[in-house]
């Protein structure tokens, strides 16, 4: 090749008017020029593909994985039991059942006694302490005659509730045991953001640590907004899934600290929202429940509605409307009337009623609170004093 290039470079650079030798020459220089420019192709030897060593070792392991690996331990069954008891026949009075006579008359038999039969339900549930306190729902144990812990190492160990609060559905038990026991790092909540990643983790249908992923899909959300009254919660809402009997498990962050408690999930239309107890809340709640057994609300007596929107058609403004004063209460006592827009609360702007009753509880019971209040067009300053929600009702 290197013969036949120095042969034919005179050719190129004189005239191109030679001789077929010349022609045939400058077309061999030619190609050869484009074979120079390919790249060189080894021959391919069979099984070289597979033979060939990897450069770099990808790692197979999500931020999931790790997070189920230092919280899982912790996420417990809860098997419960309970003994129901049938009413008597047509709800008639006990006593008139063993009436000799009344049973002739009736043709009924000679012993009438009440039926039971045992109910067993089953939720999830996350150690919290190292002496084996449990965070769970109040549902999950309510009216629970026999509890018993199911541990992802196998263990089943019996627990008896300590407290638990159906105004939050918040409950903790206490497994009866040495242990030791693992337990999850709680995280912060209130640093959550909208699109955070979250993790829920739980025995959905009885499947033992069943994982789903999802976001952080919004914050603070009043459960009256999805139709449940009789409930003081601000939820989390996510659409990593939660089925029955994730009940009491946790919600995971990307580091796998609990952030919140999974309690509700919406089914039927618009099904594949589910929420959960921030755990701030819950942290709060269960160390009431430890210390004396019973959470305390604080309560300071007003009904409360949005402030009506300017125009038709448009947004509420901000704030909330006292539309009623429980006589004789904290909100009375201090100042606060009927037709008053409360908009800042412990220091606070208020962009609706949720925020004034979350604002409420989490400054708690006994100490003065500062309200801002427009009243008349004229802005104003009223202390008032929570007090407990049993005191409240005594009342």
């Amino acid at each position: 090749m290197a013969a036949l290039l120095n042969k034919s470079a005179p050719v190129l650079a004189g005239s191109f008017l030679g001789s077929s030798l010349d022609i045939f020459c400058r077309k061999s220089f030619l190609i050869g020029m484009g074979l120079l420019g390919l790249p060189l192709m080894p021959a391919v030897v069979p099984g070289a593909l597979e033979a060939a060593p990897v450069a770099a070792e990808l790692s197979r392991q999500s931020f999931v994985a790790e997070a189920v690996v230092q919280t899982g331990p912790a996420v417990v069954t809860l098997e419960t039991q309970r003994t129901v008891s049938f009413g008597n026949r047509g709800g008639l009075p006990p006593g008139l059942l063993k009436d000799p006579f009344f049973q002739r008359f009736f043709g009924l038999p000679g012993t009438v006694s009440p039926r039971s039969r045992i109910e067993r339900g089953q939720g999830s549930g996350v150690i919290f302490a190292a002496d084996g306190l449990v965070l769970t729902n109040a549902h999950v144990v309510e009216k629970s005659d026999q509890l018993m812990v199911g541990l992802p190492d196998g263990r089943r160990v019996p627990a008896r509730l300590v407290g638990k609060d159906s105004l939050t559905d918040l409950a903790v038990v206490r497994l009866e045991g040495s242990g030791p026991w693992p337990t999850a790092p709680l995280g912060d909540s209130d640093q959550l953001q909208v699109g955070d990643w979250a993790i829920a983790v739980g025995n959905p249908f009885g499947l033992e640590n069943t994982v789903t992923l999802g976001i952080i899909s919004n914050l603070n959300r009043n459960v009256s907004q999805l139709g449940i009254s009789g409930k003081r919660l601000d939820l989390i809402q996510t659409d990593a899934a939660i089925n029955p009997g994730n009940s009491g498990g946790p919600l995971l962050n990307a580091n796998g600290e609990v952030v919140g408690i999974n309690t509700l999930v919406r089914s039927g239309p618009g099904a594949g929202l589910g929420f959960a107890i921030p755990i701030n809340r819950a942290r709060t709640i269960a160390k009431q429940l430890v210390e004396s057994g019973r959470a305390s609300h604080p309560m300071v007596g007003i009904g409360l509605s949005p402030v009506p929107s300017t125009s038709p058609g448009s947004a509420l403004s901000p704030g909330a409307v006292i539309r009623s004063v429980v006589p004789k209460g904290p909100a009375a006592r201090g100042g606060l009337k009927v037709d008053d827009v409360i908009l800042v609360v412990g220091g606070r702007s208020i962009s609706g009623p949720a925020d004034v009753v979350t604002a409420i509880d989490r400054h708690g019971v006994g100490q003065p609170l500062l309200l801002e209040v427009m009243r008349g067009g004229q802005r104003m300053e009223i202390s008032v004093t929570p007090v407990d929600m049993t005191t409240m009702q005594a009342h």
